[in-house]
């Protein structure tokens, strides 16, 4: 367990493992948890929410937190709304480019797909705590905790200008919004092994053997569009309950809210991206089988055209020779002397004429990939 004292800007950010006691004087505070940490310590966290905020998760929310199979939603009560979003994709390393500097080779197919992560993240956020549920290998929680702790440092802030969260509200939402950032990354990904598959596909003289590879992928691009859609539905529920909050007293509390629904609006944004992007990739994948089926329909129907070709130039050699074949004492040329060579040449020029009509009219022409 993590827990994180968020206070006034310009302060530091105090970070523990053990349960706050009180709420600081300005600021609020983040309590980070595995699922497994919060099964386990559920008592004490209740009754630290029951000390600092004056309630308790009800029953059947801590029931959404602790189950890993649950869809990404939004529900609220009088104390505090919670969030469920389902995480995209864990953090992932590039590849490295090659020697000569060109792009490095696509990844496995099931490598590609390992990497997608689809676990769900609880928020319960109150006025000032913010308490997450993540899962026991989550590393969005540490990926965040250290761009928070980075941008506390002095030095850091100065350089980068970047914000504190100035509400657990705040924190929520860009942790979510790193979420779907993750996944934004992990597409280019996809993108290169899906082209790959692509080319490969309407490649005229390979034979695409990674059928399987593939029908996953597009289950798999299918299960994450019905995720994203989801989250959106979440995310615009959210966006809802803001206008529903009573206004603020002060100009700068004003403002802050205002900070709140602009970044909300960003983080829908992104996951609309996210869902424009998967919906490409599957109609990308479902035209690059369709275009492979309609080449190889055309290359099946250029060599029978060959075949039929070819058929029919032979056709009448072997009318002639059938005809000579006859067993008649009298058949013309039999008993001459150039007869053979005769019926020889008539046979070559008939040859001859036909493949040079069916050249020219492209029955003979070869196909080019």
């Amino acid at each position: 367990m993590r827990v994180f004292t968020i206070s006034a800007p310009g302060a530091p950010v105090a970070e523990t493992s053990v349960l706050p006691v009180s709420l600081p004087a300005t600021g609020f505070i983040w309590i980070s948890c595995t699922r497994t940490e919060f099964e386990r310590e559920l008592g004490l966290i209740q009754a630290c929410l029951q000390n600092l905020c004056g309630t308790q998760i009800v029953e059947l929310h801590v029931s959404d937190l602790l189950n890993n199979h649950l869809p990404s939603h939004y529900d609220y009560t009088s104390q505090y709304d919670m969030l469920v979003f389902r995480r995209l994709a864990a953090t992932l390393d590039d590849p490295a480019p090659g020697p000569d500097g060109t792009a490095p080779p696509p990844a496995h197919p099931a490598q590609v797909l390992k990497r997608i992560d689809t676990s769900p993240v609880g928020f319960a956020i109150f006025d000032r705590l913010l308490l997450t549920v993540h899962p026991d290998d989550c590393a969005v929680r540490d990926a965040y905790a250290a761009r928070l702790l980075s941008a506390a440092a002095p030095d850091t802030r100065m350089a980068t200008g970047t914000r504190l969260p100035a509400s657990p509200a705040d924190l929520m939402l860009r942790i979510v919004n790193q979420m779907v950032d993750g996944y934004l990354d992990l597409r280019r990904e996809l993108s290169r092994q899906l082209d790959h598959w692509q080319k490969e596909l309407l490649q005229p003289r390979s034979r695409f053997n990674h059928w399987a590879a593939l029908m996953e992928a597009r289950l798999s691009l299918h299960q994450l569009d019905e995720i994203c859609e989801d989250q959106r539905s979440a995310a615009q529920d959210w966006i809802d309950s803001l206008e529903t909050w009573p206004d603020p007293a002060t100009p700068a509390a004003q403002r802050e809210r205002d900070l709140l629904k602009v970044r909300s609006r960003d983080v829908l944004e992104h996951i609309e991206r996210v869902i424009h992007h998967v919906q490409r990739l599957e109609q990308n994948a479902e035209t690059a089988v369709q275009m492979h089926f309609s080449a190889q329909s055309n290359r099946t129907n250029d060599i029978m055209r060959t075949l039929t070709a070819l058929t029919a130039v032979f056709l009448p050699l072997n009318l002639i020779a059938g005809i000579f074949g006859m067993n008649f004492e009298f058949i013309p040329l039999l008993h001459k002397q150039g007869g053979f060579w005769i019926a020889v040449g008539a046979m070559v020029v008939i040859a001859t004429v036909l493949i040079l009509v069916f050249w020219r009219k492209r029955y003979l022409a070869r196909t080019r990939g």
